[in-house]
């Protein structure tokens, strides 16, 4: 079976301690020192975009309702249909013209949008976003996690239940996801999420002498779906909760896939396969689950079979922010799981008997990262 090259191994060693900057930020808190950078040339330009950037963290709420906000009015789906002016828009969103222009005004700020000739249509960033699988869905989303941030200081104390807890029962248990319509629910956010992931990782990692793959967790079969148009002789079993094996039926109806129902909380993992791939599947759930469900996934592979662990993962400079400023607040709102380092996803790896723990590159950190292992032969 062919694994990655040495190069891509996980980096060792201790970074370096920070050095103190508590002068620095002082005198950069300085209001004296702020009058000072706007008015002197050499520092100007930095002085202006970091005070942009603090006016954009200031205003961030604002703009992630806009961009909500043009997405359940179909604004973005009627700007990619043809350009239109404010009153058009107006007519077909049922929405005041004076009001949406304000809209218009914000969507053009915040770069999905542009004014040409008495008309708005959609700029590169605007036209992307409708083309992105998913996405669009997952702005929906996120009105739950906006709730459940609407007090953050309690959110952070952890008083309260949050509504995100309710959305997704399973991560608690099988017996809680029992619900044919909330395993719906959940299974299609799900789906929707998954096409980017699956591009992403099947360029980050060659399948290659695998004969049987198993996705543990894979919900309605997204993953398995890229699998096979990439690997078409590949052996392909998709391993998850009942009511959601029952949705995947759908999509698996000819029978190449292998459907196996059960809870990994639970019960042994189906054996047979010599790759497992656990797709946005550990930062749902908590250190102690993540160790139990490793060792599964150890036990039901033979000598020499590997894991795909990919998911978001932070600290990396261009995986931070989704990692650690959304994705990390998501599993919170959760009520369990929490986003973990390659180093943390390595070092659970290991500790579960795994060896030749690495991270192949990806082009789009933002969307997942990627740790794979084998198991000893």
């Amino acid at each position: 079976m062919a694994f990655p090259d040495p190069s891509l191994t996980m980096p060792q060693g201790t970074p370096p301690k920070p050095r103190s900057n508590g002068r620095l930020a002082r005198l950069v808190a300085s209001p004296r020192f702020q009058r000072w950078a706007a008015r002197t040339p050499i520092v100007r330009r930095f002085a202006r975009r970091e005070g942009e950037a603090l006016f954009d963290l200031l205003a961030g709420f604002c703009h992630t309702q806009a961009l909500t906000a043009l997405i359940e009015l179909d604004v973005l789906s009627y700007l990619a249909e043809a350009p239109a002016t404010v009153e058009g828009l107006s007519r077909c969103c049922r929405v005041p013209p004076d009001r949406m222009r304000i809209l218009l005004r914000a969507g053009d700020a915040i770069g999905l949008l542009r004014l040409s000739r008495g008309c708005y249509r959609l700029t590169a960033r605007g036209a992307a976003l409708t083309g992105v699988p998913g996405l669009a869905g997952m702005i929906r989303h996120n009105a739950i996690l906006y709730r459940d941030l609407a007090d953050p200081a309690a959110f952070f104390r952890g008083e309260g239940e949050t509504e995100m807890a309710g959305f997704w029962p399973y991560v608690f248990g099988a017996g809680a996801a029992a619900d044919p319509e909330t395993a719906e629910r959940y299974s299609q956010v799900m789906a929707e999420s998954q096409t980017l992931v699956a591009d992403e990782v099947l360029s980050a990692v060659s399948l290659s002498g695998v004969r049987h793959l198993m996705d543990v967790g894979g919900g309605t079969g997204v993953f398995l779906d890229a699998v096979g148009a990439a690997y078409p002789d590949l052996k392909r079993t998709l391993f998850d909760l009942p009511p959601v094996i029952a949705a995947a039926q759908r999509r698996f109806s000819d029978g190449d896939v292998t459907l196996a129902a059960g809870s990994f909380r639970d019960d042994p993992l189906p054996e047979g396969a010599d790759a497992v791939s656990l797709v946005r599947i550990l930062f749902d759930h908590s250190d102690d689950t993540v160790r139990a469900l490793l060792a599964r996934v150890h036990a039901a592979l033979p000598a020499g079979g590997r894991v795909i662990v990919a998911e978001p993962m932070g600290r990396d400079a261009k995986a931070a922010r989704p990692a650690d400023a959304y994705f990390a607040l998501y599993t919170l709102a959760m009520g369990t799981g929490r986003t973990r380092t390659v180093e943390e996803v390595g070092a659970l790896l290991a500790e579960a008997g795994f060896k030749q723990v690495a991270a192949p590159r990806v082009q789009r950190a933002f969307v997942t990262r990627v740790v794979i292992a084998q198991k000893s032969s």
